[in-house]
């Protein structure tokens, strides 16, 4: 089992075929995970967790294993046997955070109804009573409050108590990509935040990491955000605009693009918020190395954005790659 750098997306992509967009089949390293799961192996799970080098890995590495439907049975067999384990309880919560999510779906809230609601607070209360008590006997655990930070959104704590989720969290754990998405989401106005918010957050995490983080993939899931919410004439304007494309070119000089660069599970959602945001604003040059990188490979977010992800991506590929032909 290979570590933090695992799952990257080095080598020689294919760049010719549809793009894959399955976590355990573009990430050869997670398969362990997966199989873990389907025999509902809690020793091989936490074995495959304590082989992980880095937190960012770890949440990703999470966030799959709650995707996955059926897994909370077995997570809740490993929590009735080892209570105090902060993994197990964590691993759970963030299950039952997802089954909530999906009873309420993602749609916009008006369109959510009375009893979705219902069901998708009780799922994110009983994620809560474990994240709570996981972070009161494990102040530093980053999973926890990266988890907590979503949850607090779906809870509508609002941006106080989203922010000081996060906070605790920074203070050990300063550059963690994972929290900063999620905070990146609270602070949206789609969830009581204000664009100057988001793009501030995105921007002062990229500058403040060390150069090849992922942070400054941020800038442009901010951007992609932005665009989400024009209509029309706007969204083609506002990311065909030179700031919008200055902006994205140094975030992704000093994160994915950077020679101190290393992909971990990350990397392939991170040049795909580039490889699109690049893409949507017509800059197909500026996308091409992001394509480069991808080959066939995609991820679910940002992707989603689109009305059809597969299509666009093989749409918006060729054109990069037109560019590179013209180019010789």
């Amino acid at each position: 089992m290979t570590t933090s750098t695992a799952g990257g997306i080095g080598g020689a992509p294919d760049i010719s075929g549809p793009p894959r967009f399955d976590p355990f089949d573009t990430l050869p390293d997670l398969a362990p995970l997966r199989d873990a799961a389907t025999r509902g192996d809690w020793p091989a799970t936490a074995g495959f967790f304590a082989r992980l080098a880095t937190e960012e890995d770890r949440s990703f590495a999470a966030g799959r294993l709650a995707d996955l439907d059926g897994a909370e049975h077995y997570l809740e067999k490993a929590v009735a046997a080892s209570p105090g384990d902060p993994l197990a309880r964590t691993l759970l919560a963030e299950r039952y955070l997802r089954i909530g999510w999906e009873i309420r779906s993602g749609a916009r809230a008006e369109h959510v109804s009375r009893d979705q609601f219902s069901q998708f607070h009780s799922w994110l209360r009983r994620a809560e009573q474990l994240l709570i008590e996981v972070c009161a006997e494990h102040p530093s655990y980053a999973h926890a409050w990266t988890v907590r930070v979503t949850s607090a959104r779906g809870l509508q704590l609002g941006q106080t108590e989203a922010r000081r989720r996060y906070d605790r969290l920074s203070a050990h754990h300063p550059h963690h990509y994972p929290a900063q998405t999620q905070l990146l989401q609270n602070v949206c106005p789609k969830w009581g935040g204000t664009w100057e918010t988001a793009h501030e957050f995105a921007r002062t995490c990229a500058a403040e990491a060390p150069d090849g983080s992922h942070a400054g993939a941020l800038v442009a899931i901010a951007h992609l955000e932005h665009w989400l919410e024009l209509d029309g004439i706007e969204r083609t304007a506002y990311m065909r605009g030179l700031p919008v494309r200055d902006d994205l070119r140094f975030a992704a000089q000093v994160s994915v693009l950077h020679k101190e660069y290393r992909p971990g599970f990350h990397g392939i959602g991170a040049h795909s918020a580039f490889a699109l945001a690049f893409s949507l604003g017509g800059h197909h040059a500026d996308a091409l190395p992001h394509f480069l990188e991808l080959g066939d490979r995609a991820s679910e977010f940002p992707w989603h954005y689109v009305s059809d992800p597969s299509a666009a991506f093989v749409k918006y590929r060729k054109a990069a790659l037109s560019v590179q032909g013209e180019s010789r």
